[in-house]
């Protein structure tokens, strides 16, 4: 029953809110608040003025955000593009390589690693297609999206790397999480941006210790350029140690709904993302007074 009304309740930024409030409710057993920690923070983002900012869409889309990354930051931190496919048709009879990463421009958290030439499921491309990932969780940034299918080499060989997921808020690293056998036994960690681990996870197993990045210094730079545009936002990078590539920037982790465990660190999380005083809505107002993403006029010509 939920689904349906979720399907059929009007497409504006009334009901936008209403569902957000009552999915927060029913994730966290409480209302979402002023003062709180990142849920809280993120609700906000969702529900208000700031997730209708022109760049919170381009950055979602993973063919665009690829020429944000070019003009922020430079080519080298792209993941290569093998192919995008912009049609259910090309996708279903493009040949895809025998070792590659598929995915959906359109969505989050949709993705085949294909390895020696395995089968792809026709019914998942067509899924892909016919999906929009705003009608469920109201994330207004995803709503116009074009579906399309984003086709990738393999990075640093077969095996997925570490995914390094930087928390940023009003352009500066404030805490670092990773992902670990995201294929497999996905477990995951946090961090201080000095690499201290902290105790408390989000979602999955709390992972082993994970040795800091040779290159963190490097890869925090990186993420706090990409960052600047934004009042609040997660950079998503891979690294080897030496190399680095910007896999995706997310507007809204986990959509609000995904408590901090044991719920008693949510607030050590909180006053390292936003201070004594937890979230303030300032925080997007301040946000909206900035200019809208700009972007060299070359890479404006070529965004299709």
């Amino acid at each position: 029953m939920w689904g349906t009304f979720v399907k059929r309740a009007p497409k504006t930024r009334f009901f936008d809110r209403i569902i957000s409030t009552l999915l927060f409710y029913k994730a966290h057993g409480r209302m979402p608040r002023i003062g709180g920690g990142l849920n809280d923070a993120l609700h906000y983002l969702k529900v208000g003025d700031e997730i209708l900012r022109p760049q919170r869409a381009f950055v979602s889309d993973k063919e665009f955000v690829k020429h944000y990354i070019r003009a922020k930051v430079g080519e080298e931190f792209n993941v290569p593009t093998i192919a995008v496919l912009r049609s259910l048709d090309e996708a279903l009879s493009y040949q895809y390589p025998a070792d590659c990463a598929i995915k959906p421009t359109h969505l989050s958290g949709h993705l085949i690693l294909r390895r020696n030439g395995a089968p792809i499921d026709p019914a998942k491309i067509r899924f892909w297609f016919r999906k929009n990932y705003y009608i469920r969780g109201r994330e207004a940034n995803y709503r116009y999206l074009e579906p399309k299918i984003i086709v990738e080499p393999l990075i640093f060989g077969s095996e997925p790397p570490n995914d390094y997921k930087f928390f940023c808020v009003e352009g500066k690293v404030r805490g670092v999480m990773v992902d670990l056998d995201s294929f497999t036994d996905h477990v995951r960690s946090f961090y201080s941006p000095d690499w201290e681990k902290l105790p408390f996870g989000i979602r999955f197993p709390i992972s082993r210790d994970v040795e800091r990045p040779a290159n963190l210094v490097e890869m925090i730079a990186v993420a706090e350029k990409l960052a600047a545009d934004f009042s609040f936002v997660r950079i998503d990078l891979y690294s080897n140690g030496r190399r680095i590539y910007c896999g995706e920037i997310t507007n809204c982790q986990g959509n609000a709904l995904r408590p901090i465990f044991p719920a008693e660190h949510d607030s050590l999380f909180s006053r390292m993302l936003f201070g004594e005083a937890g979230f303030q809505l300032s925080l997007f107002d301040r946000a909206r007074a900035r200019p809208d993403l700009t972007l060299p006029q070359s890479e404006l010509a070529d965004t299709r």
